[in-house]
């Protein structure tokens, strides 16, 4: 599961739908297990923060005095706000309505198409791109994505897929996109880990420790090469592979779904 977190959180093809669907070919699906999936998050933000170490400690230094850091650590705030929001509003029925398998498998063909038809757009220049750096974002960039951002709370959405295709779709150049996803995602998937360890606190135990521990580092692990790796492909790749990516999977947990061949429901 650590694997599957870390592989999947900073790619466009939605951690927690891969989780979901991996918990229940294992088995591995009770709340305590929904816990996991999302404290382990906080394992690739670790990656992050160490691949994008000299920028953030820059703006940390600079806070206080500079106009540019301020105003970055104020975008990435502003953005991370909406799905506080709606978390805290809809977070408990989304959970039990929409983590299922059969969600999942039809949000992974649904956004694979959105990426395409983004991707696209972008190609025949309908999508004028006028940021092509973080620290060029207003705060009213910042708050478009962070309310494109909250699509992703429904699994199989994917939060990054969300935030890099939506940033394009508002005119950032694709690294642009994909820098300011990684930045926001630090506070949102240290919260989200936070608030779930807290709230689902009577769950856990000591004797948890070691299995949480070893989710943690090895999401590290595959997010760090993960991130490293991704951040290469973009410079002369389109997102059109993961589209197609999402749409086969989908397709085909569907077709064991309706075949009989995996039991998804289990």
């Amino acid at each position: 599961m650590g694997v599957v977190e870390g592989l999947t959180e900073f790619l466009p093809i939605s951690s927690t739908g891969h989780l979901i669907l991996a918990g229940a070919l294992l088995g591995f699906d009770d709340d305590k297990a929904k816990v996991f999936d999302i404290a382990i998050q906080t394992g690739a933000i670790f990656a992050v923060i160490l691949v994008y170490w000299h920028k953030i400690r820059d703006t940390l230094v600079n806070l206080p005095t500079e106009r540019r850091a301020q105003q970055f650590a104020l975008n990435v705030l502003i953005a991370f706000i909406p799905a506080v929001v709606l978390g805290l509003l809809f977070g408990k029925t989304i959970k039990a309505h929409l983590f299922t398998p059969m969600v999942v498998a039809s949000t992974f063909i649904v956004g694979g198409f959105i990426i395409l038809w983004a991707e696209r757009r972008q190609a025949a220049g309908g999508t004028a791109v006028h940021i092509h750096d973080v620290d060029d974002m207003t705060w009213r960039d910042a708050l478009k994505v962070g309310l494109v951002q909250c699509l992703a709370m429904v699994p199989g959405t994917s939060r990054s897929g969300a935030t890099i295709i939506g940033g394009m779709l508002l005119g950032l150049s694709r690294k642009a996109a994909t820098d300011f996803s990684f930045y926001l995602a630090i506070p949102t998937l240290i919260g989200a880990g936070a608030y779930s360890l807290y709230k689902e606190r009577a769950l856990l135990s000591m004797a948890d420790v070691p299995m949480f521990g070893v989710g943690l580092a090895v999401s590290f692990v595959s997010a760090w090469l993960c991130i490293r790796w991704l951040l290469r492909f973009i410079a002369t790749h389109s997102f059109n592979g993961f589209a197609y990516y999402r749409i086969v999977f989908g397709l085909v947990v569907l077709a064991t779904a309706w075949s009989g061949v995996v039991n998804w429901s289990a």
